[in-house]
């Protein structure tokens, strides 16, 4: 699949996981920016990757809607479910077909580039354009790099042939501890895509080669209910690669404050019009990721604006453009990590000390709201501790970050001191007891 496409989908794919189906199909390509035309034929696109990479399903299972796949079966699986987008490979159908060739005729011994160009020349489909020297070799280096095929040592030309060495090394008890200890790092370390990947071609190999079923490799569930963490990483190494050259990058932003997520390139002269979001260029210099929420961030340097935040659910159509002088990034780095040493996370705003009181839950029962702070309070201090009680202090960019931390406390937790954020909990608490007053 294209790019641009890979990107509408991941929107589609977010508001329908949020949405759970709310929307009808003409309010779907509205907020996306497409024509119910383009909306259905996404739609059947999706439905064949998930039939094509999901458990097999009954024939009543297979008509329910996308969103009641998402609504209804999140348990049934031990993967989160809108990983069948990644395992598609978000590749085009003529890069698909290429790539199941190479292995194919690889299956069969090793090869030159050449002979691997004549087969895939034989097999592929009629309908799509036979490729040239210079694409194979480039398929083949894709597939070296990711650790599928290997180069032969010897003289030109070079000879390659598939690459099973590690996991044909591993007895079956290994193969299975990796499994599942790729499973537990997947789901409880960031970023997770790629180890959800490896677990799956684990569990394809004990399954295969050595005789386990799929509920006895599912032995453990973890779930976890923000759907942007997994879809966000579409863009995730495509932006570590830009951090690690100084490359800058461009790509389409649409703000969360915006209705719309998407707009597709329209080629047609008549269809043309303006675009909701905006044509964003940046350095980037940081990826940070709130736990609070479940969003990624990217911390970039614009010419017009300084130090800008994005957040990674609003980018499309990113492109790595020129790289930087190293001198000038590292320089950019350094004023970004001065902006942000305060921040509770991202925030660039003016400093405020915040004075908290935390009451503790009683002389029998362990200390875990005081254990939860020292893990949690990044570099504040306790500065005053008694029987009951203890003084937390912290100086941070802002007090808008830190307030959901405040709040998951409830009233083991007291504001002292900004008073403006004092009364804004007061306001927030006073607007929840009205709402349960009636009850």
């Amino acid at each position: 699949m294209a790019r641009e496409s890979f990107d509408k989908e991941i929107q589609f794919l977010r508001m329908l996981a949020l949405a759970s189906g709310a929307y009808s199909r003409q309010q779907y390509a509205e907020r996306l920016g497409i024509s119910v035309h383009t909306f259905d034929k996404m739609m059947k696109r999706l439905k064949e990757i998930a039939a094509s990479v999901l458990p097999a399903r009954t024939e009543a299972q297979e008509a329910k809607e996308m969103a009641e796949l998402l609504r209804f079966s999140y348990l049934d699986a031990p993967d989160p479910l809108l990983l069948f987008l990644f395992r598609a490979k978000s590749l085009k159908e003529s890069e698909t077909e290429r790539l199941s060739c190479l292995l194919a005729s690889l299956k069969d011994g090793h090869k030159t580039a050449m002979e691997l160009l004549d087969d895939c020349c034989a097999a592929m489909s009629q309908e799509l354009a036979p490729p040239d020297e210079k694409t194979i070799r480039g398929d083949l280096k894709y597939l070296e790099g990711v650790g599928v095929i290997r180069r032969e040592p010897g003289p030109r030309p070079y000879r390659y042939g598939l690459w099973q060495g590690f996991a044909e090394s591993l007895t079956a008890e290994e193969l299975l501890d990796l499994h599942d200890y790729a499973s537990m790092m997947a789901n409880t370390r960031l970023p997770s895509v790629q180890g959800y990947l490896l677990k799956d071609t684990l569990k394809k190999r004990l399954m295969g080669g050595h005789g386990y079923d799929a509920e006895a490799l599912d032995a453990f569930l973890y779930k976890y209910h923000y759907h942007s963490r997994v879809l966000d990483e579409a863009h995730l190494f495509s932006l570590f690669e830009a951090i690690g050259s100084w490359s800058r990058v461009s790509f389409h932003y649409f703000s969360p404050k915006k209705e719309t997520s998407y707009a597709s390139r329209n080629t047609n002269p008549l269809y043309q019009r303006e675009s909701d979001g905006s044509r964003e260029s940046c350095l980037p210099l940081k990826i940070v990721y709130d736990h609070q929420y479940g969003r990624w961030y990217l911390l970039g340097w614009g010419a017009r604006h300084g130090v800008k935040k994005y957040r990674l659910e609003g980018v499309t159509e990113l492109k790595l453009g020129e790289a930087a002088e190293e001198a000038e990034f590292a320089e950019k780095l350094k004023q970004l990590e001065s902006r942000i040493r305060h921040s509770w996370l991202i925030d660039t705003g003016r400093k405020t000390l915040v004075r908290l009181r935390f009451y503790k839950p009683g002389p029998s029962i362990p200390d875990f709201v005081r254990e939860r702070v020292i893990q949690q309070g990044q570099w504040g201090e306790i500065t005053d501790e008694r029987e009951d009680s203890f003084i937390y202090e912290i100086e941070v960019n802002g007090t808008i970050e830190i307030k959901p931390w405040i709040r998951s406390f409830g009233s083991s937790c007291e504001v002292l001191e900004p008073a403006r954020l004092r009364e804004e909990l007061i306001d927030e608490w006073k607007e929840l007891a009205r709402y349960y007053e009636s009850l």
